[in-house]
């Protein structure tokens, strides 16, 4: 390594100012001499090295050169210290070929790329030659690779050509022997053309002949259309005296009407009679099982308007849900949600609950109603623990099913003819329900009558 100058001028600066490069390195110099840079940079201290690299002091040579190539090559250009410490770790690392460089006979058998590298970094006397005639070498190299892939090149297109060639040979014969046979296939579909055109001048004979025939049928069908309609009317006229003869038949059968009714009615009440005999001998108990119990819903129907008579009690009135609940097999539907909140919206919902079911299962005890409270579950993270009271029929929806369709299927559930109540506030629920045949009533109606319980 070269030792700075008296006044603290290095002494290759000199030589460095007399030889410059007038053109870029060559690449694969320029690779080469970063490779030199990043392999001889782990060896100086974080001082020794410029401030723009200090950085990189702990990459890899091989992350060095990758990510600091640039910075590397503009301060060996730049900074002559740091080039006379990178040169000096280059010629410990190669001394043979830096004592060549030195003396001016670089080893004829070196890498010309190896050799400018070396050059450029330890600058030797006639360095920029050195540079310059390995650009040369590269570049001539470079000349070389091309004109040998450049030949490689032409005699893979000359194989192609010929392989081309016999492939057309090959494509030609076949084409022609296709052609060939379409001319044949071509002499044969005309001949078969020829003879279908015979036939369709036979089959243009056969369709007149056809169209004459037809025009005879369609006069003979004329005629008998014609006679038709003659018997049609004549049967007509035979079919009103038939029904005249009819209607003075039921007139004598509707004169003798009362005494078949009479026996009619007579054994009906023979029929019912003995059924009530038949259940009481056999002790037949009630019917366990309803139509609501077959509804698909969770567990934890009606009154048709033109049966039964209100008797002109207000709507408002709880003893119009008195008489409601009288009716034969009553069936009580109730809107939960609905209930509770028009009664008691401030408590949670499980106390609602609580509260309706409650006041339910006494009216049902008073009443001996069929009682059904539908909740909305569709809501419901998790099924409700509740134990229905006595009495008293608790349903949630299912997820996807609100509490309104729930008591639409309960109603749609029961027999034509049972009375069935529903107790909602919604005008919706309402007027389906009143379209099924039940009779709604609103939760006010049944708010007041369960206070009268407490």
């Amino acid at each position: 390594m070269e030792q700075p100058a008296s006044g603290g001028e290095p002494a290759g600066a000199a030589g460095d100012a007399a030889e410059a490069l007038d053109r870029p390195l060559p690449e694969g110099v320029r690779r080469r001499v970063v490779a030199l840079v990043s392999d001889a940079f782990g060896g100086l201290t974080v001082a020794e090295l410029p401030p723009q690299l200090r950085q990189y002091a702990r990459f890899t040579p091989t992350r060095r050169a990758k990510f600091a190539g640039n910075a590397m090559a503009a301060a060996l250009e730049s900074d002559t210290l740091f080039r006379q410490r990178i040169g000096e770790r280059v010629g410990k690392a190669q001394p043979e070929l830096a004592k060549a460089l030195a003396a001016g006979a670089p080893p004829a058998a070196a890498d010309p790329v190896d050799v400018a590298a070396a050059a450029y970094v330890l600058r030797p006397a006639g360095w920029v030659k050195l540079v310059g005639a390995a650009g040369e070498e590269v570049q001539r190299a470079d000349a070389e690779r091309a004109d040998e892939a450049g030949r490689r090149e032409l005699e893979r297109l000359r194989d192609e050509l010929a392989e081309a060639r016999g492939q057309i040979r090959t494509e030609t014969e076949r084409l022609r022997a296709e052609l060939d046979g379409a001319r044949k296939e071509s002499e044969s579909l005309g001949r078969k053309l020829r003879s279908a055109q015979a036939d369709v001048k036979r089959g243009e004979a056969a369709l007149r002949r056809t169209a004459a025939e037809i025009d005879s049928i369609k006069a003979q069908a004329a005629a008998q259309v014609s006679a038709a309609e003659s018997e049609s009317r004549r049967l007509k006229a035979r079919l009103a005296e038939a029904e005249a003869a009819v209607e003075a038949g039921r007139r004598a059968a509707r004169e003798g009407r009362s005494i078949e009714d009479m026996r009619l009615r007579l054994l009906l009440d023979t029929v019912l009679d003995a059924a009530q005999g038949l259940r009481r001998e056999l002790a037949l108990p009630p019917a366990g099982i309803h139509p609501a119990d077959t509804v698909d819903a969770v567990e934890p129907g009606r009154m048709s308007p033109k049966d039964i008579a209100a008797r002109a009690l207000s709507e408002t009135d709880p003893a119009l849900l008195d008489q409601l609940l009288a009716l034969p097999q009553a069936h009580v539907v109730v809107d939960g949600y609905n209930v509770t909140k028009t009664g008691y919206p401030t408590m949670p919902l499980e106390k609602q609950r609580l509260r309706l079911l409650g006041g339910l299962s006494v009216l049902a005890a008073q009443t001996g109603a069929e009682v059904t409270c539908v909740f909305d579950g569709a809501e419901l993270a998790a099924p409700v623990l509740l134990a229905p009271p006595r009495g008293v029929r608790v349903l949630f929806s299912k997820p996807g099913v609100t509490a309104d369709e729930l008591i639409r299927q309960l109603v749609r559930a029961e027999p034509p003819g049972r009375p069935v109540v529903v107790v909602s506030t919604d005008r919706e629920v309402a007027d389906g329900v009143a379209k099924a045949g039940a009779r709604p009533v609103t939760s006010a109606l049944l708010l007041k009558r369960l206070s009268r319980l407490s």
